[in-house]
Formats: C-alpha cells, sequence, structure tokens
C-alpha cells in the first residue's frame, strides 16, 4: 500500500474509534441526570475531571480550576454531602 492509503486508513479507524466517545453535551447532561442513584456533585471536581458543563465551557473534562463551584461531577446519591466542599447545588 502506498503513503496515501495507509494514512487515509488511519484516518477512517481512528474516526471511527473516537466518534463512539463524543457526545454533544446536551446528552452527557441529560446522562448524568438519569442516572438512577447518582446526584451531580458540585465543588469537588479536580481540573480537566469534571463532568458537564461549568462556567466558561461547555463539556466534560474542560473545567481549569480544582474545587469549582460551577463544575461537578456525577457521584452516588447521598455522597456529596460527605465531601469536602460538596454541594449538590452549583455556586
Amino acid at each position: 500500500m502506498n503513503a496515501t492509503v495507509k494514512t487515509a486508513m488511519a484516518l477512517l479507524v481512528a474516526g471511527t474509534v473516537t466518534a463512539g466517545f463524543s457526545k454533544a453535551p446536551q446528552e452527557e447532561e441529560k446522562m448524568s441526570a438519569k442516572m438512577p442513584g447518582m446526584e451531580k456533585c458540585f465543588g469537588v471536581a479536580k481540573a480537566g475531571s469534571n463532568d458537564c458543563a461549568g462556567a466558561g465551557h461547555s463539556c466534560a473534562g474542560q473545567s481549569t480550576a480544582d474545587a469549582s463551584g460551577a463544575d461537578f461531577i456525577t457521584v452516588p446519591g447521598g455522597t456529596c454531602d460527605k465531601l469536602t466542599g460538596g454541594s449538590t447545588t452549583s455556586s
């Protein structure tokens, strides 16, 4: 195979693999809200480890500060109140 065909095949495989991992922000928001027994916990996510939405961005992994009150992670129900700095409401 020539280099052009190899490159095209590599891009096709990479696009197929990553397509399954990208979700629209609205889909991720709906997903976390529909997970039974789970709750959003604001103020405990590490930078770059948030679930969806937040101040100045629209999706997972885009937080720029640790423990931002505007960013959340999804945790089992009743867990958030036990975490230092955790809140079930955005600040």
